[in-house]
């Protein structure tokens, strides 16, 4: 895989995420393998689609590496029931050209705002499906190599994946089932009716997980927390679980809006989203995806 190479740049993370919320780190654009390998051989996080992410105001002081276009490969998708993308390949537009081809099993990740890799390592998914349903094998940079790993080894459950720490993933292997496009749709229409009650409006994504055998979005609601607000952060009016930007909303005022809403609410929350960075006034903190340059233990 060849491409552009690395190109390091200052940048308000805020514009690159769905909540756009976040402070400023030097951005590091890889586009092939020797690219990649120079942009992770200090402490970085991975930036895919921006969402599911809440970044400090302070920023990160670590390097933000995302993925260029030769790693987004949704044109190389031609239909094949078994196939390999890479990992900045949109998950919307993956959606929606497998149900054209007839190919059955990501209709459950339908809306999903997010890159492929980013998928894998959230383990994205609704109630209807999750990446891990399809997924079979992956390619990652790790320590400066290319290696591959069997889905099952890891340790893929519900919103959560133990990539290897310091691992990027570049591809994904997928296996699909062969259906009609008429079959397809029609399930996607069950998985959009779904989506319906959902903010269309600056957001992150469900901000908790679901504890087991219940729905944090029916929880935050029966606390009475939509409409909740703090600062420009707001819990949308149409879905408890979403926090929304009002406009000028900064990581504190998200912070503070999701301790409010765990104060409220009688069953402990885990936060969906990730972390990067303290909060204001604090130094940034290592995140998800940092790791310890070689040579630094």
């Amino acid at each position: 895989m060849s491409g552009a190479a690395i190109a390091p740049e200052r940048v308000r993370l805020g514009a690159l995420t769905t909540l756009k919320v976040g402070g400023e780190a030097e951005l590091w654009t890889a586009g092939d393998e020797a690219s990649l390998r120079e942009a992770t051989a200090e402490p970085f996080f991975v930036l895919g689609a921006g969402s599911n992410l809440l970044v400090s105001d302070a920023g990160v002081a670590e390097r933000v590496v995302r993925l260029g276009p030769p790693y987004a490969t949704l044109t190389a998708f031609d239909g094949a029931a078994d196939v390999w993308l890479g990992a900045a390949t949109p998950l919307p537009g993956l959606v929606r050209r497998a149900q054209r081809a007839g190919l059955s099993g990501l209709e459950g990740l339908l809306g999903v705002p997010a890159q492929l890799g980013g998928a894998v390592t959230m383990n994205a998914g609704t109630r209807f499906g999750s990446l891990s349903d399809t997924l079979v094998e992956v390619e990652m940079m790790l320590d400066g190599d290319l290696v591959r790993l069997p889905a099952d080894a890891l340790g893929l459950r519900y919103r959560h994946s133990e990539l290897p720490p310091g691992a990027v993933l570049t591809r994904a292997r997928l296996r699909l089932t062969a259906s009609t496009p008429e079959r397809v749709a029609a399930a996607m229409i069950a998985v959009d009716d779904a989506r319906k009650g959902q903010p269309k409006v600056k957001s992150a994504g469900c901000a908790f997980k679901n504890p087991a055998g219940d729905s944090a979005g029916r929880l935050i609601d029966r606390a009475g927390c939509k409409g909740l607000r703090v600062g420009d952060a707001m819990i949308a009016h149409e879905h408890g679980n979403f926090v929304i930007n009002l406009g000028a909303a900064t990581s504190r005022d998200v912070d503070d809006l999701l301790e409010a809403v765990r104060e409220r609410v009688s069953v402990a929350l885990e936060l969906e989203w990730r972390r990067w960075g303290g909060a204001d006034g604090e130094p940034p903190q290592p995140g998800w995806s940092a790791r310890t340059p070689r040579g630094k233990g």
